[in-house]
This record gives structure tokens, C-alpha cells and sequence, in this order.
């Protein structure tokens, strides 16, 4: 039986479902090209990506503890509709399409602490957190035939955590979350990040296209030139392959400070990390919309919410381990400014290239394999979700190899300690 969701999913065919559309991303890392402009740029693309990628996608609409306090909820825009994400009356995470099943009004505005009951503004239909239609005031009484107040709850949509994320789901056909990123939570167990806490959010939008972004935080072949203070902490030559089975692309740097500077070390590392993660960082894009930044005292995830073409909300969240709940202002200061500075050269940089695409006459280049392999990876697990093909992408075959170009890792992810 077809889901609610599912339903609205069809979208027309277009020339982007086609292989022959992604010629130049289909090919060998060491013979493919970039996306063309159109991914960035054009409305009509933007739209079907909406459909085809977010829509049908594990997308991370917040951190696991935005829902700890009882009755909270949070609105999302995912793949171009409204979602309510909440916990029932038993603690159990709940997410809903925010429409009234009555006439389609929206809910819910924003972010909120509901009662007992989620109440439509329009006829005051009333659902409680599990989405079954409790409340239809003077509604019975008015002679409609054969109706089941069962046959009209909240559509529901798919939700979970993974590690410290909140993630939605609108396909019925998509594998489980674990599925969807393969071995990465095996990669993780180590850091424990379900404990992990909160402690600052801030928001900004970028005029650039959220793959810009993206494809940014993946490649290292920019760090000399645009993060001068980055590359003495996050060397080029300390960059190693991060890869497995699943839909993100990832890579770590060994050791992950240098003697030169110490802004990632002002607070203490969390108890009991093996050997690697305490030495190393880990960076991960989650796909489609979450760069990870996993470190040894601190996790840094940014999460993108594609407005337009050109036009992305990031929502960074700094999150500290269970054993470091309270460090100092002045400790914390300094990663925070430090992540800030960084950012807003990478914001400088994302929003110059949307300028050029969208100015015209761009011909996609070639993707260098040492630095920028894991953007291939990106694009053609984007090519999947427009032709059709459904499948995970399988990883390196192991850790102990070079590949790329990009040399052996000194520190395995296993750990010298396993």
C-alpha cells in the first residue's frame, strides 16, 4: 500500500533522468568532470532536487537533544514540505506532515512546547503527539456519512536518530538509517556521540547553492590558499581517506593539530578514546545535507536547508562530550572563534562561486583525484537519486592503503589499541 507521502512524490520526467545527463560525473574519478552549471543555478533543477533527493533521503532536521524537554517540536521544511517532528506522550519520536487531514491547513508555524493536543487554528480539528484525530468539534453532528476518525490522523513520516542527529524520511522505500550510512556508526561507536550535548547554536544564510557548500567541506585542495590558519592545524599532508560503504563521503586528519597552534585542544578530550580518535579529526558529509566535524573535545555539525538555487540556512551546533559538560567561556571562546573564522572565509568562497556559475559560460573542469575524489563520490550518489538507482556506494577495502595519491594513514580508524 502507498504511503501518504509517497503519494506526493511524482514528479515529470526530465532530462536530468537520464545517464546521459551525467556523462561527465559517470566516469572515472581520474577522468571525471564537475557538475554542470544548471545543478546550481537553475530553478527547474532545484525544484526536481527537492523531490528526487530530499524527499526521498535520511535528512537531518536537528540534534538529538532539541526534544528533550516534554511536549517539544520542531518544524522543518523538508523536500519542500512542512514537517513537525515531536515526541508522544511515552517518549517515542513522532513526525507528521504539517497539514490538518480536515481542508490542508498548516499546523504549526515554528519551533514550540505543544499540550496534550496539536490543534489546527482553522476548525480546531485536534490531534495528539502520536497524530491520531482526537478532536473534530461540532463536526459529527453535522450529517457526514461514514466517518472514521481513524482514517484521518496526521500523515505520517519516517524518523530516527543517528549517533547525536535527528533524521526524517518521506520515502517508505528507502532503506533504515543505519543502512543508509553503512559502516560510518561503526566508525563512530568509539566517540559515543548519543551523549553528547549541546552547548551553541547559531544560524546564517549563504547566497550559494547548498551543494557549494557541501563539495567546500569535502575537498582539501583549497586549504592553503583560503584557510591559511586551518592548514597549520589541519595539514594537507595529514589528510587521510575516511571512507566506507554508505551515503557520505568522508576523510580524517592525523594528528589533528600541529605544534603551531592549539585552538582545537583549549578544552580536554572526552573519556575514553582509543588512540586514533584521540589523535585524529574526522570529517564527514552525511548525505544529502550534514558536515560532520567529529574531534577529540568537541563535535561541530552544520546542517544545510536548501531556500533556492542560490540561497542556503546553516544551522551550527557545537555538541560536548557527557565528561566536559561545563568548560570555561574563555576555552570554549576560542574553538568557537576559531570554527567562526574559518566559516566565514568558506561562506567568502561558496558565494564567490555562485556568482561565477551564475554569470554563464561555465564548462564543468576536471576534479583533481588526490583532493577532491570524495566529491565524486557526492555527485554520483546525486546522479542515483535523478536516474533512479538505488543503492549504497561501497568504501575503500581498507584503511592500510594508499589511494589517490593521498598516502597510508599512520593511525588506522581501528586504532592501534583494537
Amino acid at each position: 500500500m502507498t504511503s501518504p507521502t509517497d503519494v506526493l512524490h511524482a514528479v515529470p520526467e526530465s532530462r536530468w533522468n537520464s545517464e546521459d545527463a551525467w556523462i561527465g560525473t559517470r566516469r572515472p574519478v581520474h577522468e571525471a568532470h564537475a557538475l554542470p552549471a544548471d545543478c546550481y543555478v537553475d530553478e527547474a533543477f532545484f525544484t526536481e532536487e527537492q523531490e528526487r533527493v530530499f524527499a526521498t533521503s535520511w535528512v537531518t532536521v536537528g540534534l538529538h537533544d532539541e526534544l528533550d524537554a516534554p511536549g517539544s517540536a520542531i518544524v522543518r521544511t523538508v523536500g519542500g514540505r512542512s514537517v513537525i517532528v515531536t515526541r508522544n506522550a511515552d517518549g517515542e519520536l513522532r513526525a507528521f506532515l504539517n497539514s490538518c487531514r480536515h481542508r490542508g491547513t498548516q499546523l504549526l508555524d515554528d519551533d514550540c512546547t505543544l499540550g496534550a493536543t496539536i490543534r489546527c487554528p482553522y476548525h480546531r480539528w485536534g490531534y495528539d503527539r502520536d497524530g491520531t484525530l482526537v478532536a473534530t468539534p461540532q463536526f459529527a453532528d453535522a450529517g457526514v456519512d461514514g466517518f472514521d476518525p481513524a482514517d484521518y490522523g496526521l500523515a505520517p513520516v519516517r524518523v530516527d536518530t543517528w549517533q547525536c542527529l535527528l533524521v526524517v524520511c518521506q520515502s517508505d522505500g528507502t532503506p533504515p538509517v543505519d543502512e543508509w550510512f553503512g559502516d560510518l556508526a561503526a566508525r563512530l561507536a568509539g566517540y559515543r556521540l548519543d551523549g553528547w550535548r549541546t552547548h551553541l547554536t547559531q544560524t546564517l544564510d549563504i547566497e550559494a547553492n547548498w551543494k557549494l557548500i557541501s563539495e567546500n567541506f569535502q575537498e582539501y585542495y583549497h586549504l592553503r590558499w583560503v584557510h591559511p590558519e586551518l592548514s597549520k592545524i589541519s595539514r594537507v599532508q595529514d589528510h587521510y581517506r575516511y571512507q566506507g560503504a554508505g551515503m557520505y563521503c568522508g576523510q580524517t586528519t592525523t594528528p589533528v593539530s600541529s605544534d603551531e597552534r592549539g585552538d582545537w585542544s583549549a578544552m580536554p578530550p572526552a573519556e575514553g578514546l582509543d588512540h586514533s580518535n584521540l589523535a585524529s579529526g574526522r570529517f564527514i558529509a552525511l548525505f544529502p545535507n550534514v558536515l560532520l566535524s567529529v574531534l577529540p573535545n568537541h563535535v561541530f555539525v552544520m546542517r544545510l536547508e536548501p531556500l533556492a538555487p542560490s540561497l542556503t540556512r546553516e544551522t551550527c551546533t557545537w555538541l560536548l562530550p557527557p565528561s566536559n559538560p561545563h568548560v570555561s567561556d574563555d576555552d570554549f571562546a576560542t574553538t568557537r572563534d576559531f570554527w567562526l573564522d574559518v566559516n566565514g572565509e568558506d561562506i567568502d568562497i561558496v558565494q564567490r562561486g555562485q556568482k561565477g556559475l551564475t554569470s554563464g559560460g561555465y564548462t564543468p573542469g576536471r576534479l583533481s583525484p588526490r583532493f577532491e575524489e570524495p566529491l565524486h563520490r557526492f555527485h554520483n550518489m546525486l546522479a542515483d537519486r535523478f536516474t533512479g538507482v538505488s543503492r549504497i556506494p561501497s568504501g575503500d577495502e581498507s584503511d592500510d592503503q594508499p589511494l589517490y595519491g593521498a598516502g597510508v594513514n599512520p593511525l588506522p580508524w581501528r586504532g592501534i589499541d583494537d
